[in-house]
């Protein structure tokens, strides 16, 4: 080989090596992944965890190298022992929020689990020691339970649902339609 040859072509083992070197140099996100469901009557599924106040989508943060759509998938499970059919779960928001307190800035994702059947909801319970309670709400019940910037992300994909285009936010502040 030539020495004017790019690394990946003389080195393979040395250019895998320097990628991985950059890997590890370049910030980490949070990614956090919530489902927005609903019931036959159309009003929307939250959950009352114990470790933060106010209500919330189920949901939560992907583990290392989760896919999101994936950690919807096991939270729902973990928490609600709710297992959803294997069809992919469509995006309907995007939410970029800066970083705050003692957190980095992060991803939060909203995918449409769809809507379940009186039959599923009857399954539904809580499975784990991370919730207090779980229900069905009227979009007015969830914006009296909901933190304004969780409320706004909800807002936005409930459009996206209607009109197909996903959103994206900056701090639960529309930033374009896509």
């Amino acid at each position: 080989m030539n020495r004017a040859d790019p690394l990946y072509q003389r080195d393979p083992d040395a250019w895998r090596a320097h990628l991985a070197e950059g890997n590890a140099k370049q910030p980490r996100k949070r990614v956090g992944a919530d489902a927005l469901i609903h019931d036959s009557d159309g009003r929307i599924l939250l959950v009352n965890p114990n470790y933060k106040p106010d209500w919330d989508l189920p949901g939560g943060m992907s583990d290392a190298n989760e896919p999101p759509d994936a950690t919807v998938r096991r939270e729902l499970a973990e928490e609600l022992g709710l297992d959803l059919p294997a069809t992919p779960l469509s995006l309907l928001c995007i939410d970029w929020v800066a970083p705050h307190g003692p957190w980095d800035d992060s991803l939060m994702l909203i995918f449409d689990a769809g809507t379940l059947n009186s039959a599923t909801i009857s399954t539904l319970h809580i499975a784990d020691g991370e919730l207090e309670d779980f229900g069905f709400f009227t979009p007015d019940q969830a914006r009296q339970r909901l933190r304004a910037y969780i409320w706004q992300r909800l807002q936005a994909a409930l459009h996206a649902r209607t009109t197909g285009n996903t959103a994206y936010l900056h701090d639960g502040n529309s930033t374009s339609v896509r």
